[in-house]
Formats: structure tokens, sequence, C-alpha cells
């Protein structure tokens, strides 16, 4: 690994943030050095890792005073900056070292009631063991070269050869108070160390300056990789894929309401298809900070095992592992006297031949996280292999930091979303009601997958974090891909929102048959295709599901001069029906909206204006006349159609969404 320290960049931090509300040079260059541990991947990944500095800031009478400014709760060292390390009082910090014990919600209370800014974030749960060391720069990171070293059994005697006693060696103790108070010691006892290498967690270094405390720990990890590159051997990639499209959707089913996230790099591919995985997986994870986002073990599938009966295989998998980890938690409760309320007993990473890893998470993001993790996991195990054995912590050390209160603070205490873990897939999500109602469910934390044949839907997925797909629904082939491409983002979908469409128009008994048939192709029968499509990812996924169609006022209350749409629109009517019938044996409840004169771009200006007209009325008051006086928005649809997506008891419903048009009631 190299350094990527640049004079230039340090001095352009100093000028950045020196001048920040509680910062100063040290602060500045703290920031900087943070940032350049947070950009390397193989240092610390989402949130992990910490660092320090001891310095000198005003109070709030402006006196001196001498302070840790170390990460605080919540901040990612690779996008730090000087809020995120509060300011806590160093003299009276570094004493509480004299006392016997401190339980982890002293210590806690005893770094906050320090902070200079009562309003800052929490620090480190490692602020005790930053400010009993003496030195003014603090690095820590929980880099991969350094966990395969510290992953063994005589990971002591592999420090000793590597580092040559620049490093001091600290044995396993859980992150707390006893480890702040054995890491001094150990430092203490060994005062001209350059950093601590801590067994089954990571790599402390220090330095008078932030330069040298970060060039000490690039030079640490260089070492540790150098030694693991001289003794690794080629692992050979698998030739043969499986098709995750078809897969994914019933291990989706079997974990539940979750996002899937899929990682097919060759490392990933060599190691779940590995004869070796079944031993190299199920010893432990990578360091304990991991096992809050990716469980201890990962799940073990295997198409090749589970022949034509993928989908039992799964459940079985997934119930075997569910039954396993609730041994695992009743064991350790009973073993160590405690009350613990059992967090889920779903597996979040699973490893499959052909296809890599695949994790699990209420959230992309925490998907993401797990896969990321468990990337770096597989890196430290090859690591670990290459130069002696892989050993993780025993179960009791690992259940301990699974359930300490501390770690999990991480995942924060927020409630989650109504929609979180549930995938949408909306057509015709461009503009007007399909824009709006993407960006509802959105609102509600659902996963998006937008479809429209206009590329401008790729503006609408930008704005939203969603992902897109721009295909002609005309075409059964697109609508196949589309649902591929949403299966392959996300492990496949919870509700369709049919919503693409045109309004066509002429006279019924002149209507150019290329106009009638093109009406019907886009208002009818693309979404057949594309309810078709998604019943097949339903079913398969084994947990019901809900299909939505826009069906308009037209299809009960057809206008002079729309029956191309009209026509079109009862038929879609029609359509939500038969699903209903057809698909409740499965969960899948299948519903419509029937709106009227919504300000949208499905009519010409033009067209609105000269409907208004007809009826002695401006543009304004065309969209208010209806019962209710009120001009109906997108976003009323889009309303409906999320209230739609939750009415588990309600299907071959239609609600209206027009303000009060009688005449368009279903009846």
């Amino acid at each position: 690994m190299r350094s990527a320290w640049s004079d230039t960049e340090a001095a352009d931090a100093i000028e950045r943030w020196a001048s920040a509300p509680g910062s100063n040079e040290d602060v500045a260059l703290r920031v900087y050095t943070s940032r350049l541990i947070g950009a390397e991947p193989a240092l610390v990944l989402h949130g992990g890792g910490n660092t320090s500095v001891k310095t000198t800031l005003p109070d709030d009478l402006g006196e001196p005073t001498q302070v840790l400014c170390v990460k605080g709760s919540g901040w990612d060292l690779g996008g730090i900056e000087p809020a995120g390390l509060p300011a806590v009082r160093l003299d009276t910090l570094a004493r509480l070292r004299a006392l016997p014990s401190l339980s982890d919600e002293d210590m806690v209370n005893a770094a906050r009631t320090r902070l200079l800014d009562a309003s800052a974030p929490n620090p480190s749960v490692e602020t005790l063991l930053h400010a009993f060391l003496p030195q003014r720069f603090i690095d820590h990171s929980h880099a991969d070269a350094i966990l395969s070293l510290a992953d063994q059994a005589d990971a002591a005697s592999i420090a000793l050869d590597v580092f040559e006693g620049q490093l001091a060696v600290v044995p396993y103790v859980m992150p707390g108070f006893a480890l702040a108070k054995l890491a001094a010691e150990v430092f203490e006892a060994h005062p001209d160390c350059r950093g601590l290498f801590l067994q089954q967690h990571g790599l402390f270094t220090f330095g008078d300056t932030a330069k040298e405390a970060y060039t000490r720990h690039i030079d640490a990890v260089s070492k540790a990789e150098a030694f693991i590159d001289g003794r690794r051997v080629q692992i050979a990639v698998p030739a043969g894929r499986a098709d995750y499209a078809a897969l994914a959707p019933a291990l989706r089913g079997a974990l539940g309401q979750v996002v899937l996230e899929r990682r097919s790099t060759d490392a990933a591919l060599a190691f779940a298809a590995d004869p070796a995985v079944a031993s190299l997986s199920q010893r432990g994870p990578a360091t304990p900070d991991h096992v809050i986002r990716t469980k201890a073990l990962p799940l073990l599938l295997d198409p090749a095992e589970a022949g034509d009966d993928w989908p039992g295989h799964v459940r079985a998998r997934a119930q075997d592992f569910r039954r396993r980890y609730d041994a695992y938690f009743e064991a350790q409760v009973a073993a160590k006297g405690a009350a613990r309320t059992k967090l889920s007993s779903d597996p979040v990473v699973a490893l499959i031949p052909g296809v890599g890893i695949v994790a699990a998470g209420a959230t992309r993001k925490a998907a993401r996280v797990a896969a990321d993790l468990y990337e770096h996991t597989i890196e430290v195990i090859r690591g670990a292999e290459a130069i002696g054995r892989y050993h993780a912590l025993p179960e009791a050390d690992l259940f301990d930091m699974e359930y300490w209160s501390l770690e999990q603070a991480k995942l924060g205490r927020k409630a989650s979303p109504p929609l979180a873990g549930q995938v949408v897939l909306v057509t015709g999500a461009a503009s007007g009601i399909g824009a709006a109602t993407a960006s509802a469910f959105a609102a509600g934390g659902a996963a998006l997958f937008l479809v429209d044949r206009n590329a401008a839907v790729a503006d609408v997925a930008a704005s939203l974090g969603a992902e897109y797909f721009v295909a002609d629904l005309t075409d059964t082939s697109a609508v196949d891909a589309a649902l591929r491409a949403c299966v392959e983002a996300f492990g496949g979908v919870d509700h369709v929102v049919s919503n693409a469409g045109t309004a066509p128009q002429a006279p019924i008994d002149d209507c150019p048959p290329e106009v009638f048939e093109g009406s019907l192709a886009i208002n009818l029968t693309a979404h057949q295709s594309v309810a078709a499509a998604a019943t097949r990812v339903l079913r398969a996924q084994g947990r019901g599901g809900s299909l939505l169609f826009n069906v308009s006022k037209a299809a009960f209350n057809p206008g002079r001069g729309f029956g191309p749409y009209a026509v079109a629109k009862a038929g879609l009517y029609a359509l939500m029906k038969q699903y209903a019938i057809e698909g409740a044996d499965a969960g899948i409840r299948s519903n419509a909206i029937n709106a009227d004169r919504v300000r949208t771009g499905l009519l010409a200006a033009g067209d609105v204006a000269l409907r208004a007209k007809a009826r002695g009325l401006d543009v304004d008051a065309y969209f208010r006349s209806n019962l209710l006086g009120r001009s109906v928005t997108a976003g009323d649809v889009a309303n409906a159609f999320v209230f739609l997506s939750g009415a588990q008891s309600t299907t071959g419903c239609v609600i209206t969404v027009d303000g009060g048009n009688i005449a368009a009631s279903p009846r």
C-alpha cells in the first residue's frame, strides 16, 4: 500500500478547515489524514476505524483547554469534517484510567459530560483507548492485511516476525474500558513501539504529527501485505455461471422483506465455489465489528445440489440457518445468565457457486454494506490461509459484540420507513403520474426500478436514487429484459405500477387502424406483458405482492373522439380484474386507479384548451370542474397507488381519484 500524503494537499486542508468552528491546524490535519485512511477500502469500510488528535481549543469562556478530538458516532472517515471530531476535555478523561472498572454506560456518559460542545455527536466507543495513550495523533483501522495476520492462533509470534518489534501486541479484549487500560499497559511496556497490533481486531499507530502517524500506519499495512503476497497461491476462477435472475426471487422470498445485492467478482465466484468454503466461511467474521452487519456466518447454497427444486433447497437451508442461530442465541444467553432480546435469525450473506456473494438488507445501502464487508472478509480469509490458518473468535466473544448495546447503537435507533425492503417497479416513470408515483414510493423508503421509453427517465431515477431501464413496452422482449434487470438489481419485485400509456384521439368509426392498434398495444397489451412478467417473479418469491394499473376514467365514462383510448382502457380494467382472480392463490393483489383531469403532459396543452373551451371554461376551471371543485394532482394519484400497495385485504378494486365525477364512478 502506498502513502497518499501530499504536502500540497495537507496545506490545502489547513486552508480549508483550520478556521472552522471547533477546529485549528491540528484538527485540519487530523481531518486530512482521516480522509486518506477512509478513502482506502482495504483499511476501513462504512464507518469503521477511528482517529484522534490531542490539541488545545478554547472552551465557552475562551480559556485554552486541552482536548481530545476523536471520531464521532455516525461519521465515516472518508468524508469526515471537523464537526465529526468532537472535542472532549482531556485532563479528567485520562484520569479515568485510575478507576478499577467502568461500565459501558458510564464510559459513554464520561465522554459526553466532558464534551466542549454538548450538541456534538457521541465520541467513539474507543475514546478512552485514544485518551490513555500519550501520543498526539492516533490512527486505527481494520486493514485487511493486518486482520489476515491478527486472525491466527499464533498471531503474536507472526506480528513479531513481520513488524520486528515496531508494533506491540495486544491480546483480544472486547472494546471498552478494559481494552483501553490493557492497550495503555502494553504501550508502557514497549515505549519505543510505533503502534499496537490488536489480535482479532486491527491496527493502531501513533505519532507526534499527522504525517508520522499516517505514514507509520501505511508502512505497517505494507509490511503485512508483502508478507502475505509472498506466500499466496493463485486461486482459479470457475468457468460456470448460474442464472442469477432465475435464482434470486426464491432466495429473496425465503429471506423476507429485503433488498438483495449481488457481487460476482472473480474473488467472490472463486470463494463461493471453493470446495473448502464450508470450512472457511463457517469459522466466523474477520473482525467482531462486522457481526452486527453480516452476522457471524454466511448461508451456503448450491444450485447443483438443489437440482430441480431450488425454492425448496433455499427454504430448507434458510430454516436450518435460523435454527442454528436460535440455538447459538439460547446457548449464549444461558451460559452468560444474561437477558437479551434476540435479533433476527435470518441470514444476511449467502454464498452461491456460479453467483458469488448475495447480501440482504432492509435498504439497498444496508445490503451493499454487508456485501462490501464480506468481499473484504474473503480477502482476509485468503490472506490468512496463505500464511497459516484463518482463526476467528469463539462464539462467546462474537455474542458479546453482537449484543453489545454500544455496537448496536451504530445501526441507529430510528424506525424503519414503512416501505423499507420493498421493491417497486413503475412504468411510464419519466414524467407526470409515473414520476410522481416514483417519488411517493421513494419517500416511503422503497427501492425503485423505473421504466420508460423516454430516456429522461434517467434524470428521474438519478433524483430518487433509483435504477432505471429504457424500453418500449410494446416489445415483449424489452418487457422481459426490464423485469430481468429489476431482479438483477434488487433480487425481485413487490409492487408493479403499470402506468405507461398514451391518449390517441380519433372518431371511432373513422379511426385509422394503426391508431387503434397502436392504442391497444401501449394501453392494453403492454400492460399484459408487464403484469405477466411481474407475476412470474412474484410467484417465484412466494410472498404475494401487488399489480397496480392506471385505468383512467375513460374506461367508465368514455368521451367523444377518445374511442381508441377508451376501448383500450376498458380492456385494461377487465385485465386488472382477471389478474385479481388468477393471482389470488399466490397472494397477488390486483387493483387500479381511475383518475381524471390530472395536470400532466398526457394531453397536449392545445387539446386541453379546446376541451375546456367546449365546456365554456378556462383551463384552470376545467381542471377544477368536479364535485369537490379542486384540481387533482399527479401526487394525489401517486398517494392512491401507495395506499393500494399496502391494502393487504383489497383486490379487484378501483379507486377513483378525480375530485368527484359521478359519471365515471365504477358501478
